[in-house]
């Protein structure tokens, strides 16, 4: 069989294709419109739904940098969500001055509608392509958006800083070191726990670190160079089928980035595969990290005080049964 070579046209052709595409995409996805989704809100409150929804305890900041909002526009686009009843904020427990974006039930309920309608809309269109083409297109559509996001070269300061790190699995030397400095700052401020606290964090990690590689347990690290800046490890029991999550911890510098969902992510799909149910520990008061897990599952199944940390707290247990 004879191969022809396609004549690559012109980049000038290809801009104003592009151009092209672009504007029927944004007419046809009903960007033009007053309301986006049947879901009565503008376009760029649906994205702040959407990635409030994502990312619970997102703060405004964030908003604005990835809708590419200025500050002000995306103050005022929150100002009216909460009006609607469809975001809260609160204090992040980490500083005082920031506030931190989580949607109401009534928020919850519309993103899911918003959700339903995006995804009919996506799978109408892809039923009218063959496999293949639809394929190259998600790649297509990849590089693309990518292109276009390194055009803008301001970045709030933690997305420039996530982008530098990594998820690995496994022990990395000086992880445990870095893991327990992380525990023993955050609790201390936010606990009052001490010396106690940290050497329990250390030297039951180095135990289970040293277990590893084993079956059904898991340890994933974010890493910045040689140095750990967050963690998250499955502590599974094969005979009963119960997974413990434990040593969730994300530096200061990376809240808000997403990395925190993303181990969570990859741990929820590691314990689905693996057990029946997965428990972990926590304290009361670190509301965050608590609509974090409750978005991923988990209910709160007991609290009590406790003082095995060295101080007096209320621990809160929150368990997760994979849905099949």
């Amino acid at each position: 069989m004879d191969f022809i070579d396609t004549p690559v046209q012109s980049r000038d052709k290809t801009i104003l294709e592009l151009r092209e595409f672009s504007r029927k995409l944004v007419r046809e996805l009903g960007f033009m419109r007053n309301t986006l989704a049947d879901s009565g809100l503008a376009p760029s409150a649906v994205h702040a739904i959407i990635e409030i929804g994502a990312t619970p305890g997102i703060q405004a900041r964030d908003i604005a940098h990835i809708l590419r909002l200025d500050k002000s526009n995306a103050s005022r686009q929150i100002a009216r969500l909460e009006a609607a009843g469809l975001v809260t904020r609160q204090t992040s427990n980490e500083d005082a001055r920031s506030s931190e974006l989580y949607l109401t039930t009534a928020g919850q309920k519309l993103r899911r509608k918003i959700d339903k309608f995006a995804t009919d809309q996506v799978s109408d269109a892809l039923r009218r392509m063959v496999p293949e083409d639809q394929q190259t297109l998600v790649r297509s559509l990849a590089l693309y958006a990518d292109a276009l996001a390194h055009g803008h070269d301001h970045k709030a300061p933690h997305a420039a800083h996530a982008e530098s790190v990594r998820i690995v699995e496994g022990y990395r030397p000086g992880c445990i070191g870095d893991v327990a400095s992380l525990h023993a700052r955050f609790y201390a401020q936010h606990a009052s726990f001490g010396v106690f606290f940290e050497r329990r964090v250390a030297t039951e990690l180095a135990a289970f670190a040293e277990s590893l590689p084993a079956p059904g347990k898991a340890l994933w690290l974010v890493m910045e160079g040689e140095r750990t800046l967050g963690s998250l490890a499955i502590d599974g029991d094969a005979a009963t089928r119960v997974a413990h999550l434990r040593w969730f911890i994300i530096d200061d510098a990376l809240r808000g980035s997403g990395i925190g969902r993303q181990l969570m992510a990859r741990a929820m799909a590691f314990v689905d595969d693996k057990y029946d149910e997965t428990y972990l520990w926590t304290f009361k008061s670190l509301d965050a990290a608590r609509h974090l897990y409750e978005s991923f599952g988990f209910t709160l199944t007991d609290e009590a005080e406790g003082t095995q940390w060295g101080t007096s707290v209320t621990e809160q247990r929150f368990t997760r049964r994979p849905a099949r």
